[in-house]
């Protein structure tokens, strides 16, 4: 996963674009058909701002979190982004055991 990382008002430091880095992997384990990210850390006032937009197979996810601290506003995104995907991946998947409907409308015309 390629992820952009940019800074509205804030210096980008190596220690955070680390801990964007490690919190993205965690959610690219969950789903791997994630192509790229695009993360925005900004500071509003008193308040730290982290949103992403994640590139996935089939549209695109976009989450984004509020704190004081910019490390709490990169979890809770993360936990967004998580929630998201994990949800995604469920939709993708085929929930329908197609065998197991063959089976009952087959007993099903035999009685």
């Amino acid at each position: 996963m390629n992820i952009d990382l940019t800074g509205h008002h804030l210096d980008v430091t190596p220690a955070l674009r680390d801990y964007v880095n490690n919190k993205l992997a965690r959610v690219e384990r969950h789903f791997d058909n994630i192509s790229n990210a695009h993360v925005v850390l900004s500071v509003e006032k008193l308040s730290q701002k982290a949103e992403a937009t994640l590139n996935a197979r089939g549209g695109q996810l976009f989450a984004e979190a509020h704190d004081e601290n910019m490390y709490a506003a990169i979890d809770a995104l993360t936990d967004k982004l998580d929630r998201l995907v994990k949800k995604r991946r469920e939709k993708v998947t085929d929930h329908h055991n197609r065998e197991a409907l063959k089976h009952e409308v087959h007993a099903a015309a035999l009685q």
